[in-house]
């Protein structure tokens, strides 16, 4: 394809549209974007949320398809910052795996439409959730012999082909899980398990201080110690 020289206003990084329409979404968002950043840390894989996506480049005056998956993962891609995900300057790969946070205002046929995009242009997984409803479905694509085709919605619990995440449905809702089975975690969580490791670290450091201080009560230098 002949490139065509690239204008901030043919390829916009906003779509004036906001991240999400209610904190229930935005908190959905942030919680699979940051577990799926501490899942793939350190691999060269770019995850982010409500990015636009560029799939292909057009030629000047003409309106570019694009989509803002609220979460995309991007395998063979690294994580850094973007205002928007232009797949021909990202060596061509598309996202292989993205996730739509259902909000009041999304219509049906909206879902179906970004289905149909995602479709078309390479995604092989892809998975909406309703936190209001607690609904949950995706597709995923399968290679049976030389055909590759998007399978059925999927049935829980689910594991991810790509992401080896699992999905399955609690009484209150969505629940996933890593690989090891340990659960995703909010930011929250997160700080509260962060808070618990430091106090933790607090205590068994005033510990060591009281024997030292005990040792050397008993005229005994803990230097002259033999560790062995």
């Amino acid at each position: 394809m002949v490139q065509t020289p690239i204008t901030s206003t043919q390829y916009p990084d906003s779509d004036g549209k906001p991240m999400a329409d209610n904190t229930l979404q935005y908190q959905w968002i942030v919680y699979l974007v940051e577990n799926l950043r501490r899942l793939f840390a350190g691999q060269t894989v770019f995850v982010a949320g409500d990015l636009l996506w560029y799939p292909v480049q057009v030629k000047p005056g003409q309106t570019p398809p694009r989509q803002a998956p609220d979460v995309m993962v991007v395998f063979g891609r690294p994580q850094s910052d973007r205002g928007s995900y232009k797949q021909w300057e990202e060596d061509g790969i598309a996202p292989q795996v993205v996730f739509e946070i259902i909000s009041p205002s999304n219509t049906v046929a909206e879902m179906a439409n970004k289905q149909t995009f995602y479709a078309r242009h390479g995604v092989l997984e892809m998975y909406f959730y309703d936190p209001d409803s607690g609904n949950f479905w995706g597709f995923a694509r399968e290679t049976l012999a030389d055909e590759t085709r998007l399978v059925m919605p999927l049935d829980l619990p689910w594991t991810s082909p790509l992401l080896k995440i699992r999905f399955e449905q609690c009484g209150d809702g969505l629940a996933v899980f890593y690989p090891d089975g340990e659960p995703f975690k909010t930011l929250q969580e997160f700080a509260e398990e962060r808070d618990r490791a430091l106090v933790r670290e607090a205590q068994t450091q005033q510990h060591l201080d009281r024997a030292l201080a005990k040792l050397k009560e008993l005229g005994i230098d803990p230097e002259t110690l033999n560790p062995s």
